[in-house]
């Protein structure tokens, strides 16, 4: 089908006014690049589910898409062996969020799937937990994280609390091509349905158990609750207000002050263009008011509160760790805590993906932790909690993380959650502050223990069909005709992990190994039109670390931009 022929038929076929209006707007704008990025393909589902702008079209998130992707989704669960399916369902702040969930809804329960829905907007862990809890099927979160606010999302969880597998999502991207988004999807009213009971709201008692399973994950040392603390916390306009706050209250963090202008729900998220804590930008308001309150530390959960970031006040600044270094002062915590209380498990395990930080094999190796190394995203930690769970030896998952701000203590879900990891961030605090130091000067000690390392990740964007094209292309490049040096070092070892490596699956990762035990690694995104290189390096000091951290990432970005 043409895109002119799809175009005509979205506008004879799409009954949302809303939509319909949008469509117009865009036709008669003359924009044939926004209309071509609109309609050129399918929105593409992944191991992610679905993530793209709203609006009108095939490549838009909108009732049709998600409808479509639902309706695939129920298709597929109805193929499996079993009667009684079942899925959960949660949602964010953000635009058509609960639009998109009710559809899901409306979609499952019209197809025989029994949908269990959170009642208001609750965390993504909240929903990993949830599909676990109450023995669904599949799970499914309307999210776009902490993309900017013209985005939207569609994640599906397996029955298992984690993000579907590499084949589970060819199987339901193979369902989905099956459907045609106005004449195959089923649908009841979600009010009916709701009377009918084959869509009940989750109940309270399950949240209050999610809650629970995170407080289960405490590791504070005796006497540590003692000494106050005062925290900043921002949700960033999303969904961490009410699961935080109520889990820093049951540790006895009761000074927590929070930004006003982001404490509501608002998908426009009018603060900041981007609201992912790893950016100063959008802890900013944050930062302006620590300057007032002079906290001990400022808190931030991103929109659908799976990520969490952090600004310390040292020597009249505000310090924002990178999610590496997050990382690694909350693991040598763990380790330094359970070690010394005689809680960690005889053959303990940490788990940490192939683009973070060199630093944790020193800190595992202090502690006796095994490390294992994963693919990018949170459901390959979740994979290997599954595994030690088969094999009768959950209890030794004692800490998972990604550099990009996802941390996980425990095995009650299986992805990233902001909750658990503001519970530890805080105890960490208190525990550092009861021994007259920052979480700054705490850092600073496991650099100079261990060296000093410097990591940085670099974005560049790649917008559109020609976008999606020049990103292969470069990838392509890297592997026909790979660099003999990056940044005036010489390249001494290409590894591909599109060939598989140590037993990890194939991925479209390339990494180079530089002398000097430097590393620069390229990936493109899995969720938005970028390709990241990740940049590692270390020196005696930090000034020689950060100095050649620079120089990589200068290096690292010209190559992506083919200069």
């Amino acid at each position: 089908m043409t895109l002119t022929e799809k175009v005509q038929l979205w506008q004879e076929r799409v009954q949302d006014p809303t939509l319909a209006q949008q469509l117009q707007d865009l036709v008669q704008s003359g924009d044939k690049e926004a209309l071509s990025d609109a309609f050129y393909r399918d929105l593409e589902f992944g191991t992610a589910g679905l993530r793209g702008v709203l609006g009108p079209g095939t490549n838009r998130m909108n009732i049709y898409t998600v409808g479509q992707a639902t309706q695939g989704l129920v298709n597929y669960l109805n193929s499996l062996p079993g009667e009684g399916k079942s899925l959960a369902i949660c949602y964010d702040s953000r635009i058509n969020s609960r639009l998109f969930a009710e559809v899901a809804a409306e979609v499952a329960a019209a197809n025989g799937v029994h949908a269990y829905i959170y009642p208001r907007l609750e965390p993504t862990p909240a929903l990993s937990f949830a599909t676990r809890y109450l023995h669904c099927d599949a799970g499914i979160n309307v999210t776009a994280s902490h993309n900017p606010a013209e985005y939207n999302g569609y994640k599906v969880y397996g029955p298992d609390g984690c993000q579907i597998t590499s084949q589970m999502a060819v199987d339901i991207q193979n369902a989905i091509n099956e459907v045609d988004a106005f004449d195959s999807v089923k649908r009841v009213s979600f009010q009916s349905a709701l009377s009918e009971g084959s869509v009940s709201y989750i109940s309270e008692e399950v949240l209050d158990a999610f809650l629970a399973a995170v407080a289960d994950q405490s590791v504070a040392e005796p006497g540590d609750e003692s000494s106050e603390l005062d925290v900043v916390y921002t949700p960033l306009n999303g969904t961490g207000m009410e699961c935080v706050g109520r889990i820093l209250q049951t540790i006895g963090v009761t000074e927590v002050t929070v930004v006003p202008e982001q404490k509501d729900p608002d998908g426009n998220f009018p603060t900041c263009t981007y609201p992912n804590p790893e950016n100063r930008d959008a802890l900013q308001l944050g930062i302006d008011l620590c300057e007032q309150v002079h906290p001990d530390l400022l808190l931030a959960t991103d929109p659908d509160a799976d990520r969490v970031g952090i600004a310390v006040e040292h020597e009249g600044e505000y310090y924002l760790p990178s999610g590496n270094e997050v990382g690694v002062l909350l693991l040598d915590y763990v380790g330094r805590v359970r070690s010394a209380n005689g809680t960690m498990p005889a053959n303990p395990v940490a788990v940490s993906t192939i683009v973070s930080t060199d630093m944790i094999d020193k800190v595992c190796a202090k502690y006796g932790i095994e490390l294992r190394r994963v693919l990018t995203g949170f459901k390959y930690i979740g994979e290997v909690i599954a595994e030690l769970e088969d094999a009768d030896r959950v209890q030794d998952f004692v800490f998972g993380f990604e550099e990009s701000y996802g941390y996980l203590s425990g095995p009650h879900v299986r992805d990233k959650d902001a909750v658990n990891a503001s519970m530890l961030i805080c105890q960490m605090a208190r525990y550092y502050r009861a021994r007259g130091k920052n979480l700054v000067q705490a850092l600073e000690d496991l650099y100079e223990e261990h060296g000093y390392y410097r990591n940085k990740t670099i974005s560049v964007t790649f917008a559109g069909e020609a976008g999606a094209q020049a990103m292969s292309d470069l990838m392509a490049g890297l592997r026909a005709d790979a660099p003999a040096e990056i940044g005036g070092h010489k390249v001494v070892q290409v590894v591909d992990y599109a060939e598989g490596v140590n037993g990890l699956p194939s991925a479209n990762v390339l990494s180079f190994v530089l002398e000097g035990d430097l590393k620069v690694m390229f990936r493109p995104s899995g969720t938005e039109p970028k390709v990241k290189a990740y940049v590692f390096a270390n020196g005696a000091t930090a000034q020689v670390a950060q100095d050649l951290c620079d120089g990589l990432a200068a290096a690292a970005q010209g190559i992506m931009k083919g200069e």
